[in-house]
């Protein structure tokens, strides 16, 4: 009887640590005053797919990242930036030695996350991350981290 409460108790933790709901990534969105500039820095320096508009509406540009999870651009007059790195996308590579490489030949420059130039952070779980900025200012982050 002890070991019956004992995997039922485990059964109900393990219930209540999961994901109820089954949530994917579906999309990131990012408000941008000049949605051509910035739409062909995702689309020219980081190459992402672009994928049309359902509606073909102007002031949009969407792009696949991976399967079908996506980034959408919307244009606005007027956009609020906190300049800060902590708000970013975040795309995840296991060529980012191949990455850098095509960063420095573009002479895109690139941070590390305290903020010097051309240097790649190292995370304390082994994740290689580097940060750059789109046209715009916002903050995309490059890393390693296996998923």
């Amino acid at each position: 009887m002890k070991q019956f409460f004992l995997l039922f108790g485990c059964l109900v933790a393990f219930a209540a640590n999961s994901q109820t709901f089954n949530f994917t990534y579906d999309h990131y969105s990012c408000i941008v005053e000049d949605v051509d500039k910035t739409g062909d820095f995702y689309a020219d320096i980081l190459q992402l797919e672009e994928i049309p508009h359902p509606d073909k509406a102007p002031g949009f540009r969407w792009f696949r990242i991976s399967g079908n999870t996506q980034l959408h651009l919307i244009e606005k007059d007027t956009v609020i930036r906190t300049g800060s790195k902590s708000v970013h996308l975040c795309l995840a590579t296991d060529e980012l030695d191949d990455f850098i490489d095509y960063l420095e030949s573009r002479n895109i420059p690139y941070w590390d996350w305290p903020g010097e130039k051309g240097k790649v952070t190292l995370r304390s779980d082994g994740v290689r991350q580097i940060y750059l900025e789109d046209p715009e200012g916002n903050w995309v982050e490059i890393n390693t981290a296996a998923h």
